[in-house]
Parts: C-alpha cells; sequence; structure tokens
C-alpha cells in the first residue's frame, strides 16, 4: 500500500505506528543508550521509531521526506 509523505502525517499517531510496522522495510538499526533506533522505508519517506531497549516500548517516531537524485 502506497501512501503519501502528508497523509501519513495526517494519520492519528496510533495508525502511523500500525502502518510503518506492517508496509516498512528496515534498512537501518542501531543501539545507544538504551534506546534501539530503528529506520524504516516507506513509498517516498522514511519513518525512525525509538523503542527503549528495557521494555520494548516506542519512545518516539519521526518522518523524514527522501530527496530525489539528480
Amino acid at each position: 500500500m502506497s501512501i503519501s509523505y502528508y497523509d501519513f502525517k495526517n494519520l492519528p499517531m496510533q495508525s502511523r505506528y500500525e502502518f510503518v510496522l506492517t508496509e516498512g522495510k528496515i534498512i537501518s538499526e542501531t543501539s545507544k543508550d538504551g534506546l534501539k533506533f530503528v529506520l524504516y522505508e516507506l513509498s517516498s519517506f522514511s519513518v525512525e521509531i525509538v523503542y527503549k531497549t528495557i521494555n520494548n516500548k516506542i519512545e518516539g517516531l519521526s518522518v523524514f521526506q527522501n530527496r530525489e537524485t539528480l
């Protein structure tokens, strides 16, 4: 399923998490100071979800527009 950056940003937060976890492709994962940062690729943008490693609870979500290469 494809969704635009703006449509994604207008979803309720819980729907954003669900969409990323079902439709996103993990492209990077790193851990630091008790947090795990997972970067997901979606159609035309990327989403980073931050998890607290001690309980695997979601701490935050950031959305990034992908730049087109020339």
